[in-house]
Order: C-alpha cells, then sequence, then structure tokens
C-alpha cells in the first residue's frame, strides 16, 4: 500500500509538472509568438535579410508608400517620396527602428494567434496599412531641408493625427549610397530626428518658462526688467543676450523679442523646483507615444538645484535641457486645444486582403498639460510674437502663433541649431508644426520660411 501510495504521489506531481509546462508554453506562446514568427529565418517575411511579406502602406490619400510584388517589398514610384517618407516607413533591413514596418511588423504581415501567418500563404502578402501622413506634404518639407539634416512634424492639434514626419538625412531605399556608413553627410541616418533626436531647445524653452511665470507670478505683466545686451547673475557667469533691449522691457515683449536677460531674471525668481516641475508636467522627460507604440527620447531638465547662472539658461532654453522635437510639437499643440494634449496618431486603419477593416484600437486620450487660461495666454503671446516681431506678412493668410529658438552649440554660430515651432489659429487648419534645422544659424530667420513654405502647401 505504501509503494502505491508513494506512486501515486509521483503520478499527481508529474500531471503538476505537465500542467505547468502547458501552461508555461501557452504563456510563452502568447506573449512571444509574433517574436518568435518575425524571425529573420523566417522565409515566409523574410529574403536576405528584406522584409518581403507585409501588405501595402498607404497615405491618406491613397498613395502606394510600400507594398509587396512578386515576393518582394516595393516602394513607392517616386524618389523624392521613398526619401522623405524613409523614417515613417523604415528601411527594407529595419535598421530604423521607429518605421511602421518594424513597430507594426505582427500586423502588417497579417500575424494573429490562431494562424500564424497564414495570410501571406493564401494571398502572398499581409495586412494593408492606411497612415495618416500625407506623402505630398512630406515631399515638400523634405525638399525645403535641402539636404541639411533636421526634421519638420506638422500634426492636427484637434484629432492628433500626424500629417508630416520628415527627418534628413535620408537616403532613397531603391538607390542605396555607396558611402551610406561612412560619409559624414549620412551621419545619424537611421535616427528619426522627429522622435528620438536630443536637441538644446534653445528660446523655444521660453514657452515653457513664460508658462510657470503666468501660474506663479501674479504680476508678471505689470513687471519691468532691464536689458543691456547681458545679465550678471549673483553667482555664475554672465548671461548674454541677442541684443540691448534697454531698461524696461516687459513680459509680452521679452516674449516676442526673445530677451535672454529677463527670461534668465524670470527663471532665477520662480526657482529651480517651480521650473522643473513645470517642465516635466508639460512632458518633458517622459516619452510621446505614437499610435500607442512608437516612443520618442524622454527628454531631460535638471534645475530642481541649480545655481543661478545654471537656472537663468535653464530658463532662456541653454543649460544642460535636451528634448526630442515631438515634445515640443505635443507641448505647443496643447496651447489652442484649451491646455489639453491629444494622443498622436500616424496609423488610420488595418485592412486584410479580402478587404475587411481590422478592428484595431488606437489611443485617443486627452492629457490636460496647463489651465485653459494658461492656455489662452499663452497663444496670445505667441500670435503677439508673429504681428510684432517676425510678422504676418511672412506667414500671409495662415493666422500663426509662433515661437523661433536658436540653441547655441559652441561659439560658432554656423553651428547653431534653428528652431520654429507654433500652430495655426484656425478651426479649418487646426495644425501645430515644429521645424529644427542643425547648423542653421537663426530660428526666424532659417525655420521660420521653411514652416511657411510647408504650411502654404498645406492649406492650398
Amino acid at each position: 500500500m505504501k509503494m502505491i501510495a508513494k506512486r501515486g504521489i509521483f503520478l499527481w506531481i508529474l500531471s503538476a509538472l505537465f500542467v505547468a509546462g502547458i501552461i508555461f508554453l501557452t504563456v510563452s506562446f502568447v506573449t512571444n509568438g509574433s517574436e518568435w514568427a518575425m524571425k529573420r529565418y523566417n522565409h515566409h517575411l523574410y529574403s536576405d535579410g528584406e522584409l518581403i511579406g507585409a501588405g501595402t502602406i498607404y497615405d491618406c490619400r491613397g498613395k502606394v508608400l510600400a507594398q509587396t510584388v512578386d515576393g518582394k517589398r516595393k516602394y513607392s514610384d517616386y524618389s523624392t517620396t521613398r526619401k522623405s517618407t524613409l523614417h515613417i516607413i523604415g528601411d527594407p533591413k529595419n535598421f530604423i527602428s521607429t518605421g511602421v514596418q518594424s513597430v507594426f511588423e505582427p500586423k502588417l504581415t497579417g500575424y494573429n494567434i490562431m494562424f500564424g501567418v497564414y495570410n501571406i500563404a493564401r494571398y502572398g502578402k499581409g495586412n494593408d496599412m492606411k497612415l495618416t501622413i500625407n506623402s505630398r506634404i512630406c515631399n515638400k518639407a523634405y525638399e525645403a531641408l535641402d539636404g541639411r539634416k533636421g526634421t519638420i512634424g506638422i500634426v492636427n492639434y484637434k484629432t492628433g493625427d500626424i500629417v508630416c514626419a520628415v527627418s534628413s538625412p535620408s537616403y532613397d531605399v531603391n538607390n542605396v549610397p555607396d558611402n551610406l556608413e561612412t560619409s559624414e553627410y549620412y551621419e545619424g541616418v537611421y535616427i528619426n530626428r522627429l522622435l528620438t533626436a536630443h536637441y538644446v531647445p534653445g528660446s523655444t524653452f521660453k514657452i515653457v518658462t513664460a508658462i510657470c511665470a503666468i501660474e506663479n507670478i501674479p504680476d508678471i505683466y505689470e513687471r519691468e526688467w532691464e536689458c543691456n545686451g547681458s545679465f550678471t547673475p549673483k553667482e555664475g557667469v554672465d548671461i548674454y543676450c541677442n541684443a540691448d533691449h534697454g531698461d524696461s522691457i516687459n513680459f509680452k515683449n521679452a516674449f516676442a523679442k526673445s530677451c535672454n536677460s529677463a527670461f534668465a531674471q524670470i527663471a532665477i525668481e520662480l526657482g529651480g523646483r517651480k521650473l522643473e516641475a513645470t517642465a516635466k508636467r508639460l512632458g518633458i522627460g517622459t516619452p510621446v507615444t505614437v499610435s500607442g507604440a512608437m516612443k520618442s527620447y524622454e527628454g531631460t531638465v535638471k534645475c530642481k538645484k541649480a545655481a543661478d547662472d545654471l537656472l537663468g539658461w535653464t530658463g532662456i532654453g541653454q543649460g544642460d535641457t535636451r528634448i526630442a522635437p515631438i515634445t515640443m510639437l505635443r507641448i505647443v499643440s496643447a496651447i489652442p486645444n484649451g491646455g489639453e494634449a491629444v494622443s498622436f496618431n500616424i496609423v488610420d486603419d488595418f485592412a486584410n486582403q479580402a478587404g475587411k477593416a481590422l478592428n484595431i484600437t488606437l489611443p485617443t486620450n486627452k492629457v490636460k498639460l496647463m489651465e485653459a487660461d494658461t492656455a489662452a495666454q499663452i497663444k496670445d503671446m505667441m500670435r503677439y510674437n508673429v504681428e510684432e516681431q517676425y510678422g504676418d506678412y511672412n506667414y500671409e493668410g495662415l493666422n500663426l502663433c509662433a515661437k523661433s529658438g536658436t540653441a547655441q552649440i559652441d561659439s560658432n554660430d554656423d553651428h547653431n541649431i534653428a528652431w520654429f515651432t507654433g500652430f495655426m489659429d484656425d478651426e479649418d487648419n487646426p495644425y501645430a508644426f515644429v521645424v529644427v534645422v542643425e547648423n542653421g544659424n537663426s530660428g526666424s530667420q532659417t525655420a521660420g520660411p521653411i514652416a511657411n513654405r510647408i504650411l502654404q502647401a498645406l492649406v492650398d
């Protein structure tokens, strides 16, 4: 009897281990099945390391950006489109990790837990994908950058749909340059500069400082500051301004003229804790997520315990602050929305080869970045910038609200990072934008005209 009892216990243990093994394999399959199916040695999906099994990718107008033809991946018929959408679509070998061919690979190949990649065996390709981007506008943006390193992003701030996301340098996947891996010109070619580049924000950060000041200094509009071309903090090095603005510049004009002296003093008065807290609440330090899957560089701002000079530099957008352009795009897109930022999206829908739309759930949440009254005030100031500083005649018909930035990297102005960001105050054209040009000298003079060119094409 004892022997039978021991055997019974042993069988129960074996049964328990068997069930545990089944559970483990099932969980692993559910969790990792798509990853296993996407391995490069799966010849249904890859040939010579290049993705071939994905469905067709369209832009918002139904223009083909990538498709599978006779077992090979074929991209747009137009060279400029292949270059302008490279960082959106991704390269054939998925070196660009933020491309939709990489991020949404399981959905594009039609993988599902029940049938694996059966659709490829049946149709020769997976699911089709329609994007929110407009390839015509992307082409205009790519041409406007004119070979310079940088990025342009445009989003519908009401819906969160991204209509333009261009990164430069780029290249033609049908004619890959021999010096792609060695030329300084192509340095960082696999980086999506809109999402994952690390930039000093320059004076665009004064939007953050201004928001913090509106929220924490009750008489900010009654204040005046002295600017004789620089400001000397109690400790540390002088903070230089772009001009001598005199001994009585007010808040609104300090923002429009981008007065470093005034904004350094404002930042020091606010203190590092408040300024850093505002920056983080606005999203600096948290990745921006696109379509629930693509994530940006999170950004850094560190001034909580900064000395006066570093705090002053931080307040004008220099210091140790680094952000991705899409982070600034998200901030400015919240301003005309009463302070609420909507989820960014680049995917419109998926459909299988039988034409049936797939049920996909994309984030549609709103996050309050600032109070509506604060948003209204900063919106008014950004509109004033264009009217009084940049010139409405330079942005005819756009009803633009904007802020420029010129981030200094070293003593050579030719190495500056040129920024221009803002939005159109237009119910029929609710677009927010960001333009960044490396080695661009001046934000308003270099990035501003590029923004005008693309926005005019968009509303035309």
